[in-house]
């Protein structure tokens, strides 16, 4: 268990939280339309990966992988981020954020618990109350983009309504249904628009458009030299 340090943005209320994390979830397959959640799955298949055992699938990583820094390192050129929404389980709350699901897709094409392993899962620091979005849940906007060779480029887009329900997806995932207290759930994504490749930089965001305000993160890629 560890602590991560958060702002609950309460409608233009913001009150800082510690939270103590012992769990981290990292849900795939979880689209609702079924070809649309193939074509990810195709997507991953042409680099190799092999489809999903079952859809939707809860992979574990460490908890100690959440990182709220701006800079990450990842051990050569392989691994790649990826835009999800995040919920949070504390006394019996649910909180909504915005991470990546930054991935090693060389380790995946060969055992996908292990490359969630591999590399931090950075996550923006700014956290919703779930009963302040979850009538408009679909409306919300998930958002990346990558910089490769200097240019920033839209990397993913996508409404919420295009994923399970949350109600639908915690009770998938969970025994009775709910989130346990200190759990953090990434809640899937979106193919990439151009193709799965790494990244210099990867920005990531949250919008809702109904309150209309974004959570917002970055960091940058550091490529650490394979030597054998």
């Amino acid at each position: 268990m560890f602590d991560l340090t958060f702002t609950i943005d309460a409608q233009g209320t913001t009150t800082p939280l510690t939270l103590a994390i012992d769990q981290a979830v990292i849900a795939g397959w979880t689209g609702r339309d079924p070809v649309a959640r193939d074509k990810h799955i195709a997507e991953l298949e042409a680099v190799g990966i092999a489809r999903p055992a079952s859809t939707p699938i809860y992979y574990r990583c460490s908890a100690r992988r959440l990182t709220q820094e701006d800079v990450i390192e990842v051990c050569g050129g392989d691994s790649s981020g990826e835009v999800e929404f995040v919920l949070i389980g504390w006394q019996g709350r649910i909180f909504v954020g915005c991470g990546s699901d930054h991935t090693d897709r060389k380790v995946e094409a060969y055992n996908v618990t292990v490359s969630k392993q591999m590399c931090d899962k950075p996550i923006a620091s700014t956290l919703w109350e779930i009963e302040d979005v979850i009538t408009h849940w679909d409306k919300m906007i998930l958002r990346s983009y990558a910089t490769i060779n200097g240019e920033r480029v839209l990397y993913q887009e996508g409404t919420l309504d295009a994923m399970l329900p949350v109600d639908d997806l915690i009770a998938r995932g969970f025994d009775g249904g709910k989130l346990p207290d200190g759990c953090a759930m990434f809640g899937g994504t979106f193919a990439a628009k151009g193709g799965i490749r790494p990244a210099d930089r990867f920005d990531f965001e949250l919008e809702d458009p109904v309150l209309r305000r974004t959570i917002r993160h970055g960091y940058d890629v550091v490529t650490l030299p394979v030597r054998g």
